[in-house]
Parts: structure tokens; sequence; C-alpha cells
């Protein structure tokens, strides 16, 4: 299987639809919500350090997921609006998706945050380094290693490779 992750920046990919409707019936509103911020502008991941990427699978969007400027919190972002198709969960994608994210925070910020809804996402956002902090609407945050000579934002760095269409 070939996971490439692309930015989305001037339309949703179509087949955020589909997403939408498999995130909707385990019972999540966020892709909804990605999908109406969309077409009103409201969110569109295109001010300074925003980004919204998508996970294809042999050329299927198997996820998405973005961050924005997190308004609680100075100088940080916010891991948003990050779905992965139950189908393709167990694979990695997630993880690709969410390191591609974090390598990209790495040169525009010192901490990322995120409210990691359920269980799944607890065990998933913590397995990448996040801490518990629930405070200003969300659950977990990441502080952010900007020194050369720090061995995990090293290792951060080499396991990701950005694709771009």
């Amino acid at each position: 299987m070939t996971i490439d992750i692309r930015r989305i920046c001037d339309r949703l990919p179509q087949e955020i639809a589909d997403l939408e409707s498999e995130a909707r019936r385990e019972g999540h509103r966020h892709v909804a919500r990605l999908i109406d911020e969309w077409s009103t502008g409201a969110v569109r991941f295109d001010r300074d350090g925003e980004r919204l990427l998508g996970a294809y699978a042999d050329g299927e969007l198997a996820g998405i997921g973005g961050m924005t400027v997190d308004p609680a919190m100075s100088g940080a972002l916010r891991m948003r609006r990050f779905y992965i198709r139950p189908a393709m969960r167990g694979r990695g994608i997630g993880r690709m998706l969410a390191l591609a994210l974090l390598d990209y925070a790495w040169s525009c910020c010192t901490v990322v945050t995120v409210h990691a809804g359920n269980d799944g996402a607890v065990r998933f956002w913590e397995t990448l380094g996040f801490q518990p902090d629930e405070r200003d609407g969300h659950t977990h945050l990441l502080a952010l290693q900007h020194h050369s000579d720090d061995p995990a934002a090293s290792d951060l760095r080499r396991r990701v490779t950005h694709r771009s269409p």
C-alpha cells in the first residue's frame, strides 16, 4: 500500500463526502464541521502556521487532519478535524498524517495542542508524545523542542517526508 500525504489548499477533495458519512456513522461530527467551516470560509487553514492535509492510500482518501492557530494559547497551533477511515486504521496512516503536521509545526511554533475526544484518541495522541493538559478547550499538548541536538526532534524530522500534489 502506498501512502501519500497531500496538502489541501484550494478546495476540499471530492471524497470528503464519503469520509464525512463514515465519521457520522461513528457518531463524529467534526468532519461535517470541517466541510461547513470550509464552505462558509470561516476556517480554510490558510493563516500563518495553519495546514490541512489529506492522507491517500493507493490514491484513495483514507483520512484528513489539520492544524489551526490555537485561539486560547498564544504562539500555539491546534490539531483539528483529524479523522481516519475505520477500514484504514491500524496501518500507520494516522501516525504518518500526524507526524507530517507536527513536522510542519516544528518550523513555526513551540506548542501544539489537541482535544482528544475519546479513549482511542487519547492513546493515539499520547503515543506521539502529547501530555495531558486539560485547559483552554484542549486535553493535551506537545512542547516542541527546537534544539538541533534534541534526539526526539531529529527523529521526528527523519521519519516524516512531505509529498505535495
